[in-house]
């Protein structure tokens, strides 16, 4: 099966980091009619384990860059055990522009894809627990109102990252399945202002970022 990267998420229409080349969405209240997962969006690379191979932003072909090496080595653990299952999350290896003091792991999972499905949370909590990996920080979990995700989000940026550093924002998802052509409305992004901190792109001169272990 050709291997698809990770849908285009859309902002949500008072998220301020967006760029010229970012969608947003205007009508986004409908995700708030069911339940929802609120999660951090960390600062990594977009990374991809499936049977064939580990994807980051391109899939055309396996990434081999230096530093991907770290989800190689959970690649060969877990090749056999993928199936049809597309696991996403971002890959921490790399210092990117926030520098995260708690990080006790390098990749955090936030999808899993099957086919055309997208698993509900509770399916992508147990099989990171299967393959023994983390989530992503998980902020909410439950029917929620416009004004809490305004107030809560507010709230949170003003805590920081639950890994140390710095918030780059929150994704809010639908917490039940949901197909992949419906994605535009139930996986959305705030994004804070000036997210971006680095004079040049990160992999110009990348280092490896240091683990919760290594600040003691």
């Amino acid at each position: 099966m050709l291997s698809r990267k990770y849908n285009r998420t859309y902002h949500l229409p008072f998220s301020p980091g967006t760029t010229s080349d970012d969608k947003i969405i205007a009508d986004w209240k409908e995700i708030l009619d069911q339940k929802v997962i609120i999660t951090e969006k960390l600062d990594g690379e977009n990374t991809c384990l499936k049977t064939t191979g580990v994807y980051a932003r391109s899939h055309a072909a396996p990434t081999r860059n230096p530093w991907a090496k770290n989800m190689w080595a959970i690649w060969e653990r877990l090749k056999n055990s993928f199936g049809d299952l597309e696991v996403f999350g971002e890959n921490l290896y790399g210092l990117h522009s926030i520098e995260y003091t708690e990080l006790e792991h390098y990749f955090y999972i936030f999808a899993i894809r099957d086919g055309e499905t997208w698993l509900s949370w509770e399916e992508v909590v147990f099989y990171a627990g299967v393959m023994e990996l983390p989530t992503v920080p998980v902020i909410y979990d439950g029917i929620i109102t416009e004004k809490e995700v305004i107030d809560l989000i507010d709230t949170e940026l003003a805590k920081g990252s639950r890994l140390g550093g710095e918030c780059e924002g929150f994704v809010i998802r639908q917490k039940e399945a949901f197909e992949n052509e419906d994605f535009k409305q139930k996986v959305l992004k705030y994004v804070r202002a000036n997210h971006v901190k680095t004079d040049v792109h990160w992999t110009r001169n990348w280092k490896r970022a240091k683990l919760k272990y290594e600040y003691i």
